[in-house]
């Protein structure tokens, strides 16, 4: 009897070689000008499913399946460092003219490339690409996820990348009325203003234009909090490591109705949490525990006798594992 694990590693074996040569578009690939909208390859569930990213292109996503820092993680004490965020060079100017805003299978992307946006780290200047969405967040917030999780995209002449994660939670609007009686939490303009135009790229491969965009805002209120630094990896294939995260303690609000419209267009998007920073890949770990496994044969003379037989057959499993234990044999 072969176990998930068993299952899950004959099907990436047998992925079709015509899969295997997609290869992975990720947000970071710059097209020529005047090319337009590329879909990505990889997928969130299924065959094209994170859990066989390396299948997609051996080469390329060998990491997806074997890198020790991996990306998104559980924020939790002990894996990242926390720094000021007023202690950081973060410099967006605003987009009064509108960003480009695309759909690319996978997720929608706001390109910032010509904008000028920079963030300095420890000594590196980086500059602003692109910031994308997630739903829900691929990070986890001292083991709470949360609805969704904003990744700005920055990169330095020498390709080393950085980016800036931020956690997006739900608000209820309020009333005129409400607002004035008890000042309460209010959603993101910027955010509001990005995800009111997602109607328009609905269908993937498509794009847009959005409005003015005010980053200050977003600018304000991250430096008005802290960043959980780590040293992880892209959380797309092909999951290149060295990737300099900062993950923000303050988090943009969205309201409820435009979660929902954006949602339906995003879809599900995130990749399951990684195991703990330097530890074993967690694909890794499910391939020796295959690889580990003894099946016993259990032969049915009918097909009435194979549910008896399965169920002497986990008994024998749980027996030898009890003797082993206790340093005893089954003779």
């Amino acid at each position: 009897m072969q176990s998930v694990f068993s299952h899950l590693f004959l099907l990436a074996a047998s992925v079709t070689p015509a899969l295997a040569f997609c290869g992975a578009h990720t947000h970071l690939d710059r097209r020529v000008e005047g090319e337009g909208v590329t879909i990505s390859s990889f997928g969130y569930t299924g065959t094209n499913g994170p859990l066989l990213w390396t299948q997609l292109n051996t080469t390329e996503n060998e990491l997806c399946s074997t890198g020790t820092n991996q990306s998104p993680i559980n924020m939790v004490e002990g894996q990242f460092q926390l720094i000021s965020a007023s202690d950081v060079e973060l410099a967006i100017p605003d987009v009064p003219e509108g960003a480009p805003f695309e759909n690319l299978g996978t997720n929608v992307e706001v390109v910032m490339k010509d904008v000028g946006g920079q963030f300095v780290l420890e000594g590196k200047n980086y500059t602003l690409e692109q910031f994308h969405f997630h739903h829900p967040s691929e990070h986890i917030d001292n083991n709470v996820s949360l609805p969704m999780e904003m990744h700005m995209v920055f990169s330095t002449e020498a390709k080393e990348i950085a980016v800036i994660g931020v956690y997006v939670d739900l608000v209820d609007t309020t009333s005129i009325l409400e607002l004035h009686i008890l000042p309460r939490a209010t959603p993101s303009t910027l955010l509001e203003t990005i995800f009111s135009s997602v109607g328009e790229i609905a269908t993937p491969g498509t794009s847009t234009t959005t409005k003015p965009l005010v980053m200050s805002e977003l600018v304000d209120l991250l430096k008005a909090g802290s960043f959980q630094r780590y040293t992880g990896s892209l959380t797309t294939p092909p999951c290149s490591e060295s990737v300099e995260w900062s993950v923000a303690t303050e988090k943009l609000l969205l309201s409820k109705a435009t979660y929902q419209a954006a949602r339906d267009v995003i879809g599900f998007n995130a990749r399951y949490p990684q195991g703990n920073l330097g530890e074993q890949n967690l694909l890794s770990m499910a391939i020796t525990a295959a690889q580990a496994e003894t099946p016993v044969e259990v032969p049915a003379e009918t097909p009435a006798e194979a549910p008896a037989n399965a169920t002497a057959a986990t008994a024998v499993r749980r027996r030898q594992r009890l003797q082993k234990k206790r340093g005893t044999s089954l003779e």
